[in-house]
């Protein structure tokens, strides 16, 4: 039911209406509902919601590649998603420039591939890093040699493998790098009218500065798009921290190596005795041979023990443990 004007707002329509102050068109205009132009050659098949979901798990992803590449670069690197938008495969390629880094990924075990194009000034600063250089990119870009694209391999691997988990609390996935192209017309591995999202990384290397775009096909996410969305992302990243996360550190820790050693006992010499010293010389401890020794893990004395001997070896027997305590 419409809103119902009293007799003094009617009266006030009427005197704005005979002085000018009313426009009858505008007032027409105003009331017509608003079309808004649908283009079928670009469908909206990815919602404002699956990109800001796709953003999250990329901005996990590039706190991944800063925390890990630079144990193989040497040098630091920064990374931030600068945007995320939904275009045509056409578009895509067609904007690619030549020489090309494209990884084409087989997003196992979605069915289809996504790709990744890594600018080519970033992969020469790469490999200017992994061959001794300072990183510096070319002044002016070149075709890739077999031993350099080797090298690009390489670290695309790494890349591909560091995106697990990251998209763990939408699908466990087991991307493989099928290939690299330098040449878009060679990576036609989707129909050019397919819509595709792009996330735009942008990667910094010292002082070198390029983007990461990851391309991802509508008919490769089709099977989880309904898991696309910051309200399942956040649930199952809570239940997961709460029981997975804790277990696989317990994990990790477990398998430390730790330093042990045991201590016979102690002597104090002088410098003068020291240098003296030869073979068969006996240096007297403060301890014997029945009293129990110093076992230490680290610098942390930890048990007690008595020395004795394994399959030829020398060993010690543990006695007590030390608490913290104690």
């Amino acid at each position: 039911m419409g809103e119902v004007l009293s007799q003094s707002e009617i009266d006030n329509l009427l005197s704005q209406l005979t002085s000018g102050e009313l426009d009858v068109d505008q007032m027409q205009e105003s009331n017509e509902k608003q079309v808004k132009d649908y283009d079928f050659k670009r469908p909206a098949k990815f919602s404002k919601e699956h990109l800001r979901t796709l953003e999250i798990i990329f901005e996990h992803y590039g706190r991944l590649i800063s925390t890990n590449l630079p144990l193989y670069l040497r040098k630091t690197i920064q990374t931030t998603v600068a945007s995320s938008e939904t275009v045509t495969f056409s578009e895509f390629s067609n904007a690619l420039s030549n020489p090309v880094i494209l990884g084409i990924v087989d997003f196992k075990p979605l069915n289809g591939n996504i790709l990744v194009e890594l600018s080519p000034n970033l992969g020469f600063a790469m490999i200017d890093r992994m061959l001794g250089g300072q990183g510096n990119p070319l002044e002016k870009n070149r075709d890739f040699s077999e031993i350099e694209m080797t090298i690009i391999e390489r670290m695309m691997i790494i890349c591909m493998q560091l995106m697990k988990e990251p998209w763990r609390n939408v699908i466990d996935i087991n991307p493989i790098m099928e290939r690299i192209e330098t040449n878009a017309q060679f990576a036609q591995v989707i129909a050019p009218s397919d819509m595709i999202a792009i996330v735009t990384m942008n990667i910094r290397i010292g002082e070198t500065e390029g983007f990461m775009n990851i391309c991802l096909p509508y008919f490769t996410l089709e099977e989880v798009m309904d898991k696309l969305n910051t309200k399942y992302w956040f649930s199952t990243m809570q239940r997961d921290d709460s029981i997975d996360y804790v277990e696989h550190i317990e994990s990790l820790i477990k398998r430390v190596d730790v330093p042990i050693k045991a201590v016979l006992g102690k002597s104090s010499v002088s410098v003068n005795e020291f240098l003296g010293l030869q073979r068969g010389d006996v240096i007297r401890l403060d301890s014997s041979v029945e009293s129990e020794m110093d076992i230490y893990v680290g610098n942390i004395k930890k048990f007690t023990a008595l020395p004795g001997s394994s399959k030829d070896k020398y060993a010690v027997r543990i006695t007590t443990v030390v608490r913290e305590e104690e």
